[in-house]
């Protein structure tokens, strides 16, 4: 699923991705994607970042799959019980 981003961007910037992506075939959505996608890997390329190994991190856990689960379905119930009274 796509999702909107709203930015500002110097003028000739966006006459650039609109000469492009009329050389190109294609549409401005998909230049900037592109782009993004290209700058990305240049950036891992040259500093050695993995992006993947930064952000698989966030998940790691102390406790078990099974105690979390627990712990956010014990929340749950007591946002729903507060509810009821």
């Amino acid at each position: 699923m796509d999702k909107i981003m709203s930015t500002r961007m110097d003028e000739s910037v966006i006459q650039h991705i609109g000469m492009l992506a009329r050389r190109l075939g294609t549409s401005k959505k998909a230049v900037m994607e592109n782009a993004v996608r290209f700058y990305s890997e240049k950036i891992e390329a040259e500093q050695g970042v993995d992006v993947l190994s930064h952000t698989f991190g966030s998940w790691q856990r102390d406790e078990s799959t099974a105690e979390t689960v627990k712990l956010i379905k014990d929340a749950t119930r007591k946002s729903q019980e507060r509810y009821r009274r």
